[in-house]
C-alpha cells in the first residue's frame, strides 16, 4: 500500500481496518498461540501517527505488538525472521517523497506476503467498512534493544582483521532511517565516514539527496578524495555508490564488482546472477566475459528474488541499487551491499573504480509515451512491426523493452546499444508509433 499520507487508502479509517484485518489474517493463520508483528517506521512525519493507528488495528485483534521505532526495512524483515515474529510491518514509502507513505507487511520468513495474502487483506478491508468508525491512535516507546540487535547483525558479516579503508568513506544517509543507523554501524566497525543528509525533519527525507539525487554524495566523495561514496535511499534498501573521481556507480556496478569475486571463491551459486528487463546489456556481456550468466525478469525485486529462489542463486538486483544477497537476507538491504563491497575491496586489494573497470554499460534511453489505451502491443500493427524491425536491426548489439507502466497510462520505451545514435534512432520510431496509433491527446 502506497500513496499520499492521509488520503486513501492511508487514510486514517483504511489504515485502522489494515490493522485489524492484518490482526485477524494472523489469528486466522496463526494456530492456537497469540500472533507477535514487529513494527518499524522511517522518518516521515506521518510515520508516527500511521504507526500509532496501525498499532491500534493490530492489536485490537488480540495480536501482541513489539515497536521498533525508526529503522530500515531490511531491519524489520531481519527482526522478523531473528524473533519469529508472526509478522513484520514496515511503515515507508522508500524513496518516495516526504507526504507519501506506505506500508510493507512480511511473513514470520522475512519475505514479503503473497499475492494472495495480500489479495486476503484487501477484501477483509473492504468487508470491514464501517462509516464513521471510530479510529484510536496508539503512543508507541520504541524499544532500543531492536535497533542493536540489527546492527549487530549486521557487523557479524564483517570478517575479523579485513582489511578497511584507511580513508573516511562519504555516507549519505537521504535523512532518511539510515540516519539511525549508519552512524552505530560505522562506529562499531571502525569506520572512519563524513557522514551527510543525517538530519531527517519530517519533510527532507529523499529530498535532493540519498540513492535519487546522487550527484551531490559523489561530489563529496570527489572532493574529499574518499575511497567510496555510497547513497541510500529512504528506507536503506537500495544503495548507490561513487568512485574517487566523482562517477557513479548503480545496482549494475554492484553486480560487476561482486559476482567475480563471489565466482573466484566458488561461491556464487549456479554461476549465474538475477537481473531484470532494465539491466544493461553492458552488464550481461560482462559478466560473459567471466563465464557469469545473466537471468533477466520482469521488473522489480519480487521477481528478482522469485527467480533466485526457484534457481538456487544468491546474487541478484536492479540498476537502482537494490541488490539481494540471498545468502544474507531475501530482501534488498543497502548496508549489507556497502559491507559485501568493502569485503570484496579489503580481501582483494581492489578499489571500487578497480573493480568495475571492465564494465562498460552502453547507451540508453527510457521515453515514456502518454496513451488513451492499454491495447497489448502486439496487437497493433503498426507499432508490432516498427518494434520487430528495429529489434532485428539491432541484433545481439543491442537491446529493445517496450511495456505499459502499472500504474499509470504510460508506455515505456527502453533502446540500448552500443551506439547512442543508434540508441536514439530506434527510440524516436518505436515512440512515434505508438503517439501516432494510441497516443493521448
Amino acid at each position: 500500500m502506497r500513496g499520499e499520507a492521509g488520503s486513501y487508502p492511508l487514510d486514517q479509517e483504511t489504515l485502522f481496518r489494515f490493522g485489524k484485518a492484518v490482526g485477524g489474517l494472523l489469528q486466522k493463520t496463526n494456530g492456537t498461540g497469540q500472533p507477535q508483528v514487529i513494527l518499524g517506521e522511517d522518518t516521515r512525519e506521518s510515520s508516527r501517527w500511521i504507526s500509532g493507528i496501525l498499532a491500534a488495528g493490530i492489536r485490537s485483534t488480540g495480536t501482541s505488538l513489539s515497536y521498533a521505532g525508526v529503522i530500515t526495512t531490511p531491519g524489520v524483515a531481519f527482526l522478523t525472521r531473528h524473533h519469529g515474529f508472526t509478522a513484520g510491518i514496515m511503515v515507508s514509502a522508500s524513496h518516495n517523497p516526504f507526504y507519501d507513505n506506505g506500508i510493507k507487511v512480511f511473513s514470520n520468513s522475512g519475505l514479503k506476503l503473497s499475492e494472495v495474502q495480500e489479495l486476503e487483506i484487501e477484501r477483509a478491508i473492504e468487508c470491514n467498512r464501517r462509516e464513521g468508525e471510530p479510529c484510536p491512535q496508539e503512543e508507541l516507546s520504541a524499544e532500543p534493544e531492536f535497533l542493536q540487535e540489527y546492527v549487530s547483525y549486521l557487523c557479524s558479516m564483517v570478517p575479523g582483521g579485513l582489511r578497511l579503508p584507511g580513508a573516511p568513506l562519504v555516507v549519505d544517509c537521504a535523512n532518511g532511517s539510515a540516519s539511525r543507523v549508519a552512524p552505530l554501524l560505522l562506529k562499531q566497525l571502525g569506520i572512519e565516514a563524513h557522514v551527510i543528509n543525517a538530519a531527517p525533519d519530517g519533510r527532507n527525507i529523499n529530498f535532493h539527496c540519498g540513492s535519487l539525487f546522487p550527484a551531490n554524495m559523489a561530489g563529496e566523495t570527489q572532493a574529499a578524495k574518499a575511497p567510496l561514496g555510497i547513497a541510500f535511499d529512504g528506507d536503506a534498501d537500495r544503495a548507490i555508490f561513487a568512485t574517487p573521481d566523482g562517477n557513479i556507480g548503480d545496482g549494475d556496478h554492484v553486480l560487476y564488482a561482486v559476482a567475480p569475486f563471489y565466482e573466484r571463491q566458488q561461491n556464487l551459486k549456479g554461476h549465474a546472477v538475477v537481473g531484470t528487463l532494465m539491466t544493461n546489456l553492458g552488464l550481461e556481456h560482462a559478466l560473459a566475459r567471466s563465464g557469469i550468466e545473466l537471468r533477466r525478469t520482469a521488473v522489480g525485486d519480487r521477481y528478482v528474488l522469485e527467480e533466485m529462489l526457484r534457481c538456487g542463486y544468491n546474487l541478484g538486483g536492479e540498476p537502482s541499487g537494490h541488490i539481494i544477497f540471498a545468502d544474507l537476507s531475501l530482501v534488498g538491504d543497502g548496508f549489507i551491499t556497502l559491507l559485501q563491497v568493502l569485503r570484496m575491496m579489503g580481501e582483494t586489494g581492489t578499489s571500487f573504480p578497480e573493480a568495475v573497470n571492465g564494465l562498460k554499460q552502453y547507451p540508453q534511453v527510457i521515453r515514456n509515451v502518454q496513451v488513451r489505451e492499454k491495447q497489448p502491443l502486439e496487437s497493433i500493427p503498426e507499432v508490432a512491426r516498427i518494434i520487430e524491425a528495429c529489434t532485428r536491426e539491432l541484433g545481439d548489439a543491442g537491446r529493445i523493452v517496450v511495456r505499459y507502466s502499472g500504474t499509470e497510462r504510460l508506455a515505456r520505451v527502453m533502446v540500448e546499444a552500443q551506439d547512442a545514435a543508434t540508441v536514439e534512432h530506434h527510440a524516436g520510431l518505436i515512440t512515434k508509433a505508438i503517439q501516432s496509433a494510441i497516443g493521448a491527446a
